[in-house]
């Protein structure tokens, strides 16, 4: 019998072996993203960037970065969108990708040939200056830790032997003083740690960061822990690595991490709204019109990122930037 180890760590050490050994997206992977559903979903996001550069006052130079780029698809897709209609922020991007997978590093260097972008194993390695950061499906993959109550007292989950086993919660972060019987807390202690330090990042120098992830609006009670393997719900909590392990995103969470740490939160607003806002289903009529044996195809792909019942409803969009900026693109009425 293994001893017991904590949620987060087991979760982390599963993340680290899933993404070393293996590429998990598309058709013939464990998940396909929103990049790899739509380009223009990518361009979308692309021309949210160029917008907000403008708000910040066109600086030249500016690191545009992207947490968890996956192949490259998102940021391919976004730089050739800027670069057809804002030349002069294309020339301003200084490209930098947070990725520790060396496999995922070589799939976004062939993605992005002429980009010329500096990988970082974490965002606190980034340099400084105004910053553009986007961050896709990234913050689900981090690791959280569950809390459970049980007779007016809160116990943590440690997982042994593919299974959850409960005991005392080490040094715990500050939790509900009132829950029901049996009620489970969810803490992410990295998406939070890392609200807090970008949001005193673009509060001191200026940019914005848009976090696109599912998750609820408000924080709450429930558990959310899940895995896919090729496509399919799978165990996770079997062998560290089998299969790709998430779980919800607490976006009141974030927002209050970075407000706390002097930036501004715009939103959580539903993924569908904000991509309708952005254009994404005029663009998606343009790339019919212009290959129409495809165009079945990029219209079902606009409806299920913005559909209530596809990703339009639980997938949610986050904005922190730097208090003095107006309200950037897609947030306008959050």
């Amino acid at each position: 019998m293994n001893a017991p180890e904590r949620l987060d760590r087991f979760m982390a050490r599963a993340a680290a072996a899933y993404y070393a050994a293996r590429d998990p997206f598309g058709a013939k992977g464990d998940f396909i993203t929103s990049p790899e559903i739509s380009q223009a979903f990518g361009e979308c996001l692309g021309l949210w960037t160029a917008v907000a550069w403008q708000q910040m006052g066109r600086p030249d130079p500016v690191l545009l970065v992207e947490l968890g780029p996956g192949r490259g698809t998102l940021m391919a897709d976004a730089l050739r969108a800027v670069g057809g209609v804002m030349p002069a922020f294309r020339a301003a991007i200084r490209l930098h990708l947070v990725e520790q997978s060396p496999g995922l590093r070589a799939a976004q260097a062939a993605a992005l040939p002429g980009a010329d972008p500096t990988w970082h194993h974490s965002a606190g390695t980034l340099p400084p200056g105004p910053a553009l950061i986007l961050a896709n499906e990234f913050l689900d993959a981090l690791p959280i830790r569950q809390f459970v109550r049980h007779g007016g007292s809160w116990r943590e989950r440690f997982v042994q032997d593919g299974a959850f086993v409960e005991a005392a919660p080490e040094s715990p972060p500050a939790l509900p003083a009132e829950a029901p019987e049996g009620a489970v807390q969810e803490v992410c202690e990295p998406a939070r740690a890392l609200a807090s330090a970008l949001g005193a990042r673009l509060a001191a120098q200026g940019g914005a960061a848009l976090f696109i992830d599912y998750g609820p609006a408000r924080s709450g009670f429930g558990e959310s822990l899940q895995a896919l393997s090729a496509h399919r719900a799978a165990d996770p909590l079997a062998e560290p690595g089998s299969a790709d392990i998430t779980a919800h995103v607490d976006f009141q969470a974030m927002a209050e991490a970075g407000r706390a740490a002097g930036a501004a939160a715009r939103g959580p607003v539903p993924q569908g709204l904000f991509l309708q806002s952005l254009g994404l289903v005029t663009r998606a009529a343009m790339l019919a019109r212009a290959a129409p044996a495809q165009a079945g195809h990029q219209l079902s792909a606009a409806q299920r990122l913005i559909a209530p019942e596809g990703m339009g409803r639980l997938f949610k969009a986050l904005a922190l930037c730097h208090p003095a900026l107006p309200s950037l693109p897609g947030f306008e009425s959050a």
